[in-house]
């Protein structure tokens, strides 16, 4: 067995589902990436565009000088796509990756246990440095040409034996490994399902995104207030989205309906009672999300997308929590967009909740949104 079949099988023992090599060559998708950067694509992500950034992901030998090969690797995560059971109480969907342990503390361990066995193998020490997603490089890219798949039309990686739910990983390595072949193909074909199904139209050509109208982004890298104008369009999404793997092809064909163990969901979860949600504290939020990706939102982003989820939702029964959330809530980004599921509810009692909240509310940002809902109302 050569070193490199031993290290594609000893991370396969680590749970990696995909595995393969590349070289640290300029990326042929860096251009593109320019252009999205240049045409502001990238919204509020404005790490992704420094020129160190940029330098980095147009060379990975930028990031290790002594690079001569880099691992790609894809850990499953759960189809989403199983039925939940149905309940008389709003709810809410995340990602289908949100609902277990964390991939950031999940994948860098086994990236280290891969790293001490190449170096078991070889003797000595080896130049290295592991990513998942948390460096400046494309991996998606990497990941093609690492023959791990194609890249799909919403930007995702797309293998053909097992779809689009991988958590991508990389490890830099200052050591010749055997090159795996690209990915030549593309397999989307005419297909454009991911395009129709996205509800904010944020799917663009050269297989990138608008992230500024991605629901995820939205959900998660957005900190500040969703436009109004997107709010209606990210349903009752509160922490990421799958639409667009929901409705492919390959995923609905091959892929697995449970991933790692190690991202299994939770007890309690992926069912989230959007009215009882919205009373979460900031203590609660804590012990609640602890070890999990949806901290990354914090309590401030998460309850914005559970109001807005709730004002989608059209059921008036949020009136009286989300009443308590606009008149008492500490943050005031989830108190605007309280203000705006209740102008969607449309009430009495969320009409007099607004004009008291109006009454009591410092907050000019604030104000406008309680403002815009009261108008949405007369409009009635």
């Amino acid at each position: 067995m050569s070193l490199t079949e031993a290290i594609k099988k000893e991370a396969r023992r680590l749970g990696f589902d995909l595995v393969g090599v590349t070289t640290p060559t300029a990326a042929a998708t860096y251009p593109a990436y320019e252009g999205w950067i240049e045409a502001g694509y990238h919204g509020e992500m404005g790490y992704l565009a420094t020129e160190r950034a940029r330098e980095r992901r147009a060379d990975p030998r930028k990031i290790l000088p002594e690079c001569q090969s880099i691992l790609v690797l894809g850990l499953r995560y759960a189809n989403p796509a199983v039925t939940q059971p149905e309940s008389n109480v709003p709810e809410g969907r995340a990602a289908a990756y949100a609902w277990g342990a964390d991939y950031h503390d999940v994948i860098p361990e086994r990236l280290d246990a891969l790293v001490a066995f190449i170096e078991g193998q070889v003797g000595h020490a080896v130049a290295h440095r592991g990513y998942t997603d948390t460096g400046p490089i494309l991996e998606h890219d990497l990941a093609q040409r690492a023959g791990l798949g194609w890249i799909g039309k919403h930007s995702l990686l797309i293998n053909p034996q097992a779809g689009s739910y991988f958590l991508l990983a990389e490890v830099l390595l200052g050591l010749e490994l055997e090159a795996d072949a690209p990915f030549a193909a593309d397999q989307c074909g005419t297909c454009t399902r991911c395009i129709q199904a996205c509800p904010t139209d944020c799917i663009l050509p050269q297989r990138t995104i608008d992230a500024r109208r991605c629901i995820s982004y939205l959900t998660i890298e957005l900190k500040g207030p969703i436009p109004a104008e997107l709010r209606p369009q990210t349903g009752d999404w509160i922490f990421g989205c799958d639409i667009c793997q929901q409705v492919c092809p390959w995923n609905i064909r091959f892929a697995a309906p449970q991933g790692d163990p190690a991202l299994a969901a939770r007890a309690g979860v992926p069912v989230v009672d959007l009215i009882a949600e919205l009373a979460l504290t900031a203590e609660e939020f804590n012990r609640k999300f602890k070890g999990s990706p949806v901290k990354r939102a914090k309590r401030r982003g998460y309850l914005r997308n559970i109001a807005v989820a709730l004002g989608n939702a059209g059921d008036t029964a949020a009136v009286p929590a989300l009443s308590k959330a606009l008149l008492e809530d500490g943050e005031a980004l989830v108190r605007g967009h309280a203000a705006w599921a209740l102008g969607r509810l449309g009430t009495a009692a969320a009409r007099q909740a607004l004009r008291q909240a109006l009454e009591q509310e410092q907050d000019a940002w604030v104000r406008e949104e309680i403002e815009a809902a009261l108008g949405d109302l007369e409009d009635l």
